[in-house]
């Protein structure tokens, strides 16, 4: 079942994705391979320490008695489409040597420079999560910030909600990096010294602390 098969009621009940596999936190040795997945924001461009905001995340992650494999798999450029026809065949050999399987999205920016409308946006990532679900694959998102561009974040906006909405329906995590950062400082200074899309240094930075407070360590099972 994908999201492209469920109507949405107004009222009353919403419909609800029964996953064929789930989820297991590994007992014994746990072997945790992570892929991030998504964009030029996963691949930290325009950070000239070349950390972004995976790096610094994976930095501030205690990992006491596990093994934790992480893997950057960011592409500028890329959109939901994009994501949605690599992510299985790029991580798989990545997880061959985990017992557990855990994946973060960040897309969304692409999608919207492209064009691409919402309805198509909310299901490419609805059928992400819905296959990493039924291949017991935990899953995490992180959705894009603010842009410089007033029009761009007026369309970035409606996209986000989109995929909150996607995520809530499926009790996902989902990180809303565009509203704590829209209008912030030190975000906006970073973004003026770059390119008006992606930040520096200290955006990375906040970029990351929002992840790392969004129940990061509660997901992995960390605490």
């Amino acid at each position: 079942m994908s999201e492209a098969d469920v109507t949405y009621p107004t009222q009353g009940s919403e419909p609800h994705f029964n996953p064929s596999a789930e989820f297991q936190v590994a007992e014994g040795i746990r072997a945790i391979g992570l892929c991030f997945v998504g964009d030029s924001y996963v691949a930290g461009i325009g950070d000239p320490k070349a950390l972004g905001w995976v790096s610094r995340v994976i930095a501030r992650t205690p990992q006491p008695g596990v093994e934790l494999a992480t893997y950057n798999l960011g592409i500028r450029g890329q959109s939901s489409t994009d994501v949605l026809a690599r992510w299985q065949r790029e991580c798989e050999p990545r997880w061959s040597q985990s017992n557990e399987r855990r994946l973060v999205l960040g897309l969304g920016l692409h999608d919207v420079l492209s064009q691409m409308s919402t309805a198509r946006s909310r299901l490419n990532l609805a059928n992400i999560l819905d296959d990493a679900s039924s291949g017991a694959i935990a899953t995490f998102v992180v959705g894009p910030p603010p842009t410089l561009d007033a029009e761009l974040n007026a369309r970035l906006e409606v996209l986000v909600d989109a995929q909150a909405d996607v995520c809530s329906r499926r009790g996902v995590t989902y990180v809303d990096c565009f509203r704590p950062l829209l209008g912030h400082d030190q975000w906006l200074s970073d973004l003026s010294a770059g390119d008006g899309w992606h930040p520096g240094q200290a955006g990375y930075g906040l970029i990351a602390w929002l992840v790392l407070h969004a129940g990061w360590q509660s997901w992995l099972q960390l605490d």
